[in-house]
């Protein structure tokens, strides 16, 4: 097949609309359920490239959860702990396959983007996975195949419309490649560029010592964002990222912005959201929304008398500024990639806030001294890729 009709483009009134390969040759993918749309197929295709690569770097299977063309989670097939398992809303970890502990990851960290996402799978879709799948509010799945099972299953979900699309794993794309803005062609070649050990062996600061696990997640963190819009910064822990800041105009806005996911990532991990008591019947979106509220500045919107009988058996305590930070200071060793250069300290200041231990970032600013002596202050060990990895 060479062409896809699409129902419409980015918005109903965008017809018509269609993917096609404008050498004439087959697609690489097969819809094998549903009818995908054009923002469909876009993060399809980024979220693919994304967890071949995750998959090529670490030798593990690899996940993604998209959302408008940029990932809310990405996470390679590591088991689940207990406390994973738990604020993810999973019962039986054990029975978890590698590729369904990659889902259950990049789905789970932050899980109010991730409402509603495309996921992108580096290996078969199995049962295991099909079935943590099913019970999500999603838009569809792209993987190198599925069992038959796992077929069956995805084939029910969305009242059998459900989007399930096969693609090629063998597909090589064109070294060259194109868009069209405003009647007028854009061409560049593919960043082909590979998370390699020469890539990261530029280390700037006083403290050299990344290990091993760290390396993997610094590179979990530059291939992510890769494929996330710019600007951007990720924060990764433990094989998964935990916090993604896209498409912002100021650098700081993004270190913010996903420095706070990442500490909604670890709060929820913290005995007073643990020990929660939700009323019965609260399905898991309405306890991620009343989770996200009740750690944040606006708490008392599920606290006050009239709302918090709808959510909670008992009224919790409030979960104070001086609380949360308290068990926030107990976050550490995580990974912080940017997709360019850093250039004001201030970023590291965010950053040590969440954890940070270890940044990845291309360098080149004019003030890098500055930046490198914020790192030492805390410890931090810092690698200067040398390569910027913006995405439009």
């Amino acid at each position: 097949m060479n062409e896809i009709q699409l129902k419409y483009g980015c918005n109903p009134n965008q017809k018509p609309s269609r993917i096609f390969m404008e050498d004439g040759s087959d697609l690489p993918v097969r819809v094998l359920n549903g009818k995908p749309g054009y923002i469909n197929f876009l993060d399809a295709f980024n979220g693919w490239q994304l967890v071949k690569e995750l998959k090529e770097a670490t030798g593990l299977p690899a996940a993604t959860s998209f959302k408008h063309v940029s990932p809310a989670g990405a996470a390679v097939g590591l088991p689940l702990d207990e406390t994973l398992a738990k604020i993810y809303w999973v019962d039986d970890p054990e029975s978890l396959s590698p590729i369904a502990c990659a889902y259950a990851r990049a789905r789970g960290a932050d899980r109010m983007s991730s409402f509603g996402d495309f996921i992108s799978l580096s290996d078969v879709c199995d049962a295991s996975t099909a079935k943590l799948i099913k019970r999500e509010v999603s838009d569809g799945v792209i993987a190198p195949g599925y069992t038959e099972e796992a077929l069956e299953i995805l084939k029910s979900k969305k009242k059998g419309n459900y989007n399930v699309i096969e693609i090629d794993p063998s597909y090589v794309p064109a070294e060259l490649e194109r868009k069209m803005v405003y009647g007028i062609t854009f061409e560049q070649g593919r960043n082909e560029l590979r998370m390699d050990a020469d890539l990261l062996s530029n280390i700037v600061t006083k403290n050299k010592e990344i290990p091993e696990e760290a390396m993997i997640d610094i590179k979990i963190a530059l291939i992510t964002l890769k494929y996330t819009q710019s600007n951007s910064v990720c924060y990764v822990k433990g094989g998964q990222a935990i916090g993604i800041g896209a498409g912002q105009q100021s650098r700081i806005h993004c270190t913010r912005l996903a420095g706070q996911k990442a500490d909604n990532w670890y709060l929820r991990q913290s005995p007073q959201v643990l020990g929660l008591e939700f009323v019965d019947g609260l399905g898991r979106a309405d306890r991620d929304n009343t989770i996200d509220v009740y750690i944040g500045d606006e708490y008392e919107d599920v606290l006050r008398d009239g709302e918090w009988q709808k959510r909670f058996k008992k009224r919790p305590e409030v979960f104070t500024r001086e609380a949360k930070r308290a068990w926030l200071d107990g976050m550490q060793d995580v990974i912080l990639g940017s997709d360019a250069f850093f250039p004001f300290s201030d970023n590291i200041e965010r950053a040590h806030k969440s954890g940070v231990k270890y940044i990845a970032q291309p360098g080149g600013s004019v003030r890098d001294d500055l930046v490198i002596e914020c790192c030492d202050k805390y410890g931090m060990a810092m690698v200067f890729t040398g390569i910027r990895l913006f995405h439009h």
